[in-house]
């Protein structure tokens, strides 16, 4: 493996404090020269808590006036080790935070003992914040330079009114590209994860050139796996890329490597396939402008013995040979490699170079298709769910970016159902939204046809990737299945499409099988179970965007219908958006607290029965709803139009006690019925409640976590929502709306759940939301509280019809009647932990085991 080390030199600041000169300039000054303020024009509050550090004896000071700042930009990066430093630290990631006062932007250091603000994604682009203490860590090896930093600070609300033409009081920061203030590193990463490439290192701008090949002597592959332990020279390589991995970002604090990347492509000429690794530096100068299918003329490799536990993707072309034994190496030294793209018109047809060939699947085929095949889908979004996060490993601050995609192909009235990784394409993951046409390669089947509901969606793999704009002129388009699709999509009509288009919300997959002992067998965790005096800390551990899945063991004492708030359900989308008179997100944040808070210490007050109160009678049958369940419940998200789930029949080995029916087929035709409870608590709770130790109270389902009727017009502010958030501010276009004047893909509500511990000490309230599908409301039965707990994610489309069906109201009460049956029962309760940032947490009630079938 070969790296790069040396430049540029370590300790704080390539562009820091120099000190001071009593002129001003306002355009900002060289180097981060300290100047006394003039008379004329504002003062600029980062200019005198410069000057008060400069004045002042001690290294760290309170600034004499506090004054909120705006957050312009959070970026992270990895800092080595210092000297002094014997024992190698695990990966250390800083943050250099941009701030503004209205008259100076500057660059600071946040404290690491600060770094949990980011974490919770409290500290953030666009909010106002006051810093409290700050302190200058100086250059040693420089004369009067050093970096301001943040060491103590309150973070606020977002600012309604940000200006990006404040100047840099330090032109330095301003500088390309861009370099972290403290450490060697020339770059900063992305920051949330590690395989998105960030920042202008990166470059785009790598072009087709015409080569003569009068002069060139090209070895084939297979000749050069059989002569290359002989060789100290090796002729050029003409290959064609046939797949092209996400990057890998190996950087450690103890490794002085300016830009630790490695990239893998697997190229091919007539005579096989090998594996080609790019590393360090090359990456950020090639990796986003090679894509798979350019032909590549490779000079000055090169080569070694191939790793023995990396497997190779299978060529698509079985004909061409697999070459195992050696890993072609490009450097930018040892040897500096050369790298040519030549232009398709100058390949010849003399080179047999292999064409590109893809694995298109239907969805109609994918039902018979074996576990770890590797296959490409093509289809129209139809729900596009929030990017979410999960640790690659314990205590460490690593982790993958992925979120849950639904693609329909027209061949079936299920979509397929996609884990979407990052891809190393973060201008496309992050800016997917339904009704578009989607294409993802070298995806894997998963399935367990063992547990019920059957378990069946495709994963992302190292060598996927996704194109979602530029379609025309792709390899792929001549393909039949592609054909096909093109077809299928003609004849749909974009307006009738969008109404059954969903985005964002929270995700309950994948399912959990119907038994405990098949969900132990089926995970990988140290404890299985969690004690409910641990629960706390598994939440305060989780980081922004983190979903983490658990089991506790409980008895479910209370629970409670909390409906869809009023104007949510009875205003529509485009009314909403259009009132100009609507509160500024901030405002809107603060009414949502306060609410929240209230709440919370009203829950065992009783609820006024209007705060209940639906129109159940004049409900068109879009609003209504049906529990899914059972085994032949389908695994669709949005179903297609004019199909119908089908939810016959109950699951196996269920209790006599979750199965009973809550209603008649006349009550389910409209009949008015007698009483309706909205909230239920048991003996037990009313007896312990007051004399717990803890109550935990994450029942509370934020905005974000609702999914949304997507609307076309406002994809970008929808899109934004449910994306991470931004390592730099970007100025909304106009006056964004809000997102709850989108209309929910819900109409049921939720519920409230309290489990009370084992020992009787501690409880927990958690959220549950039933999934439902209003084309099955005509059937007879509404099913109980275990049996609604289903795996999909199914939204309701618009229908017509006069049935007379019951309300979302008439439906809880069924699922709390139905829930009194489990007093004084021992269950074990999956939770979904999410972490939505900003103090937000919300823990969901997945799935129920009763004493039956945990065994």
């Amino acid at each position: 493996m070969s790296g790069e080390s040396g430049q540029p030199e370590a300790g704080p600041s390539h562009a820091g404090l120099d000190w001071p000169n009593p002129e001003r300039n306002r355009a900002g000054v060289p180097g981060g020269v300290i100047r006394r303020a003039g008379a004329q024009g504002p003062r600029s509050w980062i200019q005198k808590v410069l000057e008060q550090i400069m004045d002042s004896p001690r290294q760290c000071v309170t600034p004499s006036e506090v004054v909120p700042v705006t957050v312009l930009a959070v970026q992270r990066y990895l800092l080595e080790d210092e000297p002094r430093d014997t024992v190698p630290k695990p990966p250390l990631y800083c943050y250099d935070v941009t701030i503004s006062d209205g008259v100076y932007q500057e660059k600071c250091y946040l404290d690491p003992s600060l770094n949990s603000l980011v974490y919770q994604n409290i500290l953030k682009v666009g909010i106002q914040m006051r810093i409290s203490r700050v302190s200058c860590l100086y250059n040693e090896k420089r004369i009067g330079q050093g970096i301001l930093c943040i060491d103590n600070v309150h973070c606020g609300e977002t600012s309604d009114s940000i200006s990006l033409e404040t100047p840099f009081r330090n032109r330095a920061h301003q500088e390309k590209p861009e370099r972290p203030l403290r450490g060697g590193k020339s770059h900063y990463l992305a920051l949330w994860n590690n395989e998105d490439p960030y920042g202008d290192i990166w470059l785009t701008d790598k072009q087709p050139e015409e080569h003569n090949f009068s002069d060139t002597k090209i070895i084939s592959l297979s000749h050069l796996e059989m002569t290359w332990t002989n060789r100290r020279n090796f002729p050029a390589l003409l290959v064609r890329i046939l797949h092209k991995s996400k990057l890998r970002y190996y950087g450690k604090p103890d490794k002085k490597m300016i830009e630790p990347y490695q990239t893998f492509l697997e190229v091919a000429d007539s005579s096989g396939t090998v594996s080609v690794i790019m590393w360090n530096a090359l990456c950020p100068e090639w990796y986003k402008s090679l894509r798979v299918g350019l032909v590549l003329l490779l000079q000055d490799y090169s080569v070694k013995k191939s790793y023995p536990f990396r497997i190779q993707p299978v060529p698509v072309d079985p004909q061409i040979k697999l070459i195992s034994t050696m890993e072609i190496c490009l450097n930018l030294r040892d040897p500096p490699t050369n790298i040519i793209i030549i232009p398709e018109k100058q390949v010849k047809p003399e080179w047999r170079l292999p064409k590109l060939n893809h694995r298109f699947t239907t969805r109609s085929e994918l039902d018979d298709m074996p576990e770890n095949c590797i296959c490409d889908v093509i289809g129209l979004l139809v729900f596009v769910g929030r990017v979410q996060r999960s640790k690659k490993k314990e205590n460490r601050e690593d982790f993958w970016s992925y979120r849950w995609i639904h693609i329909a192909d027209g061949t079936s009235e299920q979509p397929f159902i996609v884990e979407l990784f990052s891809t190393s394409q973060p201008e496309i993951f992050e800016n997917i939204y339904p009704m578009a046409y989607f294409v993802c390669t070298q995806l894997k089947v998963v399935r367990n046809d063992n547990q019920v509901p059957k378990l069946l969606y495709l994963t992302t793999t190292n060598e996927s990737g996704v194109f979602i704009t530029g379609h025309r002129g792709q390899p792929y388009t001549y393909d039949a299945k592609v054909k096909n699709f093109i077809q299928w999509i003609r004849t749909k009509s974009d307006s009738g499409e969008q109404k059954n288009m969903v985005i964002g919300g929270y995700y309950p997959y994948p399912p959990v099988p119907e038994t405990f002992s098949k969900y132990s067998s089926s995970i990988k965790v140290e404890s299985l179970l969690t004690a409910i005096s641990e629960v706390r800390k598994e939440i305060e551990d989780l980081q922004y965007r983190e979903q983490k899945r658990i089991a506790i063991q409980g008895i479910i004492t209370a629970i409670k219908y909390i409906p869809h708030s009023s104007a949510t359900e009875s205003a529509s989308a485009s009314e909403t958006l259009r009132n100009a008179n609507r509160p500024s997100t901030s405002q809107a944040a603060r009414v949502e607290i306060q609410e929240r808070n209230g709440k919370r210490h009203q829950d065992d007050e009783p609820v006024n029965s209007q705060y209940f109160q639906t129109t159940s009678t004049n409900l068109s049958l879009s609003n209504k709803i049906r529990i899914l369940q059972g085994p032949h419940a389908n695994p669709v998200a949005v179903p297609q139009p004019g199909a119908s789930v089908q939810t016959k029949g109950i699951k196996p080995g269920m209790p006599s006690i979750f199965n009973r029916r809550a209603n008649t087929n006349a009550s389910l035709q409209g009949k008015a019925r007698k009483t309706i409870s909205d909230r239920w608590e048991s003996q037990l709770w009313r007896e312990k409640k007051f004399g717990l130790i803890d109550h935990l109270h994450y029942s509370h389902v934020y905005p974000e976590s609702i999914p949304r009727k997507f609307m076309f017009e406002h994809r970008k502010f929808l899109s934004e929502q449910y994306n991470s958030q931004p390592a730099k501010y970007v100025p909304p276009e106009g006056r964004p709306p809000k997102l709850d004047d989108f209309k929910s893909a819900r109409s049921l509500g939720h519920f409230e759940v309290t489990i009370l511990g084992l020992n009787h000490e501690i409880a927990i309230d958690v959220a549950f939301l039933p999934m439902y599908c209003p084309e099955d409301i005509r059937t007879s039965q509404i099913d109980t509280l275990l049996t609604s707990m289903n795996y999909s994610c199914a939204y309701p489309q618009d229908t017509t019809g006069n049935d007379r069906l019951p309300g979302p109201r008439a439906v809880a009460g069924d699922i709390i009647k139905a829930a009194t049956e489990l007093d004084r029962v021992h269950i074990v309760g999956i939770l979904d932990i999410c972490n939505l940032g900003n103090n937000k947490v919300e823990v969901y009630l997945h799935k129920i085991y009763s004493p039956e079938n945990t065994s």
